[in-house]
């Protein structure tokens, strides 16, 4: 099988197209032909070295693909099944193995794509909205990042629950996507002082919890746009990791709370898997919840990918197609 493999970590040029044999599922594995395969900053920060992990790696976790193979012991999937996961032992390849406890069936009406594109974000958005600051009608929120492929989901599924959204975005056409998926004010961070554009929207009174996928440098303005005993939940640091700061800082802010939530503690069981993944997918099916995939590039691509996604040049969700 063809598969994207760093052998050193470093730039976009590490992600080699190499030939390797096709995996053998072993007990409570399934083997899946990979059909589409979700990009995801995570694999930037593997192949930079920022998180370490064991060369020679195939690197990537999400993908859409049908059951070709089931190891010893696994049961509820059969050859043919189209699936999704965010848990693929190495997705940037035409085939990889995945945990069946990490596993999901994909609704019939769905393509591949639709479901790579869904999952990692889309649950993502869910558990940001549902469960780490569970929103309610008339809560307001700002979403950094919100043209990208989680601003855009968690937007839709905030305006669902009733909030209001106030988003962060970098140019008038990533404005106008976020304006689409439902923000009620567009802050383009370019041009404005998103802290003061806050306030100004908020009467000064603050958003009751911000969603931060940047970090480093939207950190300590995020913290001053929550109301007394608001939520900052940072869930990603696309600028770079935010640096040391002294926790006295929440008190004379107004006794604020940061968590700094990721995907696995809120699908560490299969129930709570299959809820998230359940409902995304069933959104998804339904119309109400819309993807953006117009970024779709060849395997062997895979630099090009990662580099437009570090460089924000793409909107929505990025995919690679072996």
């Amino acid at each position: 099988m063809n598969a994207i493999q760093i052998q050193n970590t470093g730039g976009p040029e590490v992600l080699q197209l190499a030939e390797l044999e096709i995996p053998v599922p072993g007990p409570g594995q399934v083997l899946i032909r990979v059909e589409a395969i979700g990009v995801n900053f995570i694999e930037i920060y593997f192949r930079k070295g920022t998180y370490k992990a064991t060369l020679p790696l195939i690197p990537g976790s999400e993908a859409a693909g049908t059951v070709e193979d089931l190891g010893s012991g696994v049961t509820g999937f059969k050859p043919g099944d189209l699936v999704a996961s965010v848990g693929v032992l190495g997705s940037y390849a035409e085939y990889a193995l995945v945990p069946a406890s990490q596993l999901v069936k994909v609704p019939d009406s769905l393509t591949p794509e639709q479901a790579a594109a869904a999952m990692l974000q889309g649950m993502t958005a869910h558990y940001l909205a549902t469960s780490t600051y569970p929103l309610k009608g008339g809560d307001t929120a700002l979403v950094h990042a919100g043209a990208g492929g989680v601003g855009l989901l968690l937007t839709q599924i905030a305006t669902r629950i009733g909030a209001r959204v106030i988003t962060t975005v970098s140019t008038e056409e990533k404005a106008e996507l976020s304006r689409e998926a439902g923000a009620s004010d567009v802050i383009l961070y370019t041009e404005q002082d998103f802290v003061a554009e806050v306030k100004r929207l908020t009467s000064n009174k603050g958003v009751d919890v911000v969603y931060d996928s940047v970090g480093k440098t939207t950190f300590d303005g995020s913290l001053n746009c929550l109301r007394p005993r608001g939520m900052l939940a940072l869930f990603g640091g696309s600028s770079g990791p935010v640096p040391p700061f002294d926790l006295i800082q929440l008190s004379g802010k107004g006794s604020l709370f940061v968590t700094r939530p990721t995907l696995w503690h809120y699908v560490a069981t299969r129930q709570e898997l299959e809820w998230r993944a359940g409902e995304v997918l069933g959104w998804v099916a339904k119309g109400d919840l819309k993807l953006r995939m117009e970024h779709v590039f060849p395997l062997v691509e895979a630099g090009r990918a990662q580099t437009d996604m570090e460089n924000r040049k793409t909107t929505g969700k990025i995919l690679l197609e072996p």
